[in-house]
């Protein structure tokens, strides 16, 4: 599956439309965030039923701000509209894989009770 392009228009129907999506946030004038684009596309042509898309932090500012971006590359992980994930820093391969395993084996309906203990509480 191609890597999609996420901006102001597709941002929140990319997220609440699809059960898994990666989002990666970069700018072209970061080498690391150039350096990672491979491995991320290789994982996209690897797990279809995974939606992967990219932000331009330099385009889509507003994003990025609104998801409190303050380095790239950043790596955030949805699943049924929940983070589960969120660092900068770019991966290997074989981390990016591992870090896919580890979200893919995520017990959802035990994440949705502690987000909402934590909602409940504060």
């Amino acid at each position: 599956m191609p890597v999609a392009e996420i901006n102001e228009s597709n941002l929140e129907s990319t997220i609440t439309d699809n059960p898994f999506v990666i989002i990666d946030f970069w700018a072209p004038w970061c080498g690391p965030c150039r350096g990672f684009a491979p491995v991320f596309e290789a994982a996209a042509e690897k797990h279809p039923d995974i939606v992967f898309a990219k932000v331009n932090t330099q385009d889509e500012q507003g994003i990025a701000g609104h998801f409190q971006i303050r380095s790239i590359p950043t790596l955030m992980i949805f699943r049924d509209q929940i983070v589960i994930y969120a660092n900068p820093g770019a991966m290997t391969a074989g981390q990016f894989d591992e870090l896919i395993g580890k979200a893919r084996e995520l017990d959802m309906d035990q994440v949705r009770a502690e987000v909402a203990k934590e909602s409940a509480q504060g």
